[in-house]
């Protein structure tokens, strides 16, 4: 038994496709798949069932790629503990960070920490919060920057700064002249919204109860429209589809008279979302994780509340 073939089976798990976790794990599926019958026959269990589109595990699997992924985790932890002793500023972090917060944020942080801290280069990962949590577990990130709440896993956080939500319309929009929107109103309007696995989808439902009432039942939002990411949805929204919701980051001046778009900020209370950095208790490079946490605080992003006093928490 090898970690490379655990890593392999904890992909296959994670994907549910050969070809997919053998993507991921930069190799051939032959290679894969060989290694992984190797260990079933080692073993002597099945750990994933074949038949089918999609690729599932065992009963008894499961539990084996359970404790793969804390040997994993523990292996990433020995490797961290080998560094104590080295400048946790120096060498590269592997940070993820989430789609919606991403496109924004990233373009002033990768700048702020080539001036701070030159000798620890990003390497940077975009995804949904579910895979950055996973990724975090399994040691394939060192930090991971996304937005409460997401499940609990033993992380250790640190919040970064709240983010208000804004409406976006056309400029046609009869609203375009409003100086706030409650969030009751959205309940008759056709809203874009991003797809499922977005957790900025679920967190505007959540926050907009009206919203998630009558977008379950049907009875109240005319359409919805889903998106693959917030510029795709403000592009639509500019050509008169209907309107969405956006946070406040992605918006360069809620004050702007041309184009094809308006910003309407949220009544009291307005719909926000805290912002944090994630880490593994295991990660012993604590500076590193402060460093990056100084660099997002030195950006000058739109009309968020940073939140330079906030301490460490465990999710």
């Amino acid at each position: 038994m090898t970690l490379t073939e655990l890593k392999y089976i904890v992909a296959v798990a994670r994907e549910k496709h050969f070809g997919h976790a053998a993507e991921a794990c930069f190799v051939a599926q032959p290679t894969l798949s060989v290694a992984i019958k190797k260990l079933e026959d080692e073993l002597g269990v099945p750990i994933f069932e074949r038949g089918g589109s999609e690729i599932s595990m065992t009963p008894l699997g499961s539990q084996i790629v359970a404790q793969a992924e804390r040997v994993l985790e523990q292996t990433a932890a020995i490797r961290e503990i080998a560094k104590q002793n080295k400048d946790p500023l120096t060498g590269q972090l592997r940070l993820g960070v989430i789609y919606t917060v991403a496109p924004y944020l990233l373009p002033q942080l990768v700048r702020n920490m080539i001036e701070r801290v030159p000798q620890m280069p990003l390497v940077l990962q975009e995804n949904f919060t579910v895979k950055l949590v996973e990724m975090l577990r399994q040691g394939e990130l060192d930090a991971a920057i996304m937005a409460q709440p997401f499940p609990q896993q033993g992380l250790l956080v640190q919040p970064l700064y709240d983010e208000p939500f804004v409406v976006a319309m056309p400029s046609s929009h009869p609203w375009s002249n409003r100086e706030k929107i409650s969030s009751a109103d959205l309940k008759n309007e056709t809203m874009l919204l991003l797809g499922n696995g977005h957790c900025f989808r679920d967190q505007v439902l959540e926050v907009c109860p009206e919203m998630a009432r009558f977008s379950t039942t049907g009875d109240g939002i005319a359409r919805t429209f889903e998106g693959s990411s917030l510029e795709t949805i403000r592009h639509m929204v500019a050509s008169g589809i209907g309107i969405t919701v956006l946070p406040k980051a992605s918006v360069p001046d809620m004050q702007a008279q041309d184009g094809l778009l308006r910003y309407v900020p949220f009544e009291d209370p307005v719909p926000t979302r805290r912002v944090v950095i994630a880490w593994r208790k295991s990660f012993t490079r604590r500076p590193a994780i402060e460093a990056v946490r100084q660099a997002v605080l030195a950006c000058d992003l739109h009309g968020v509340d940073l939140l330079t006093e906030a301490g460490v928490e465990e999710a």
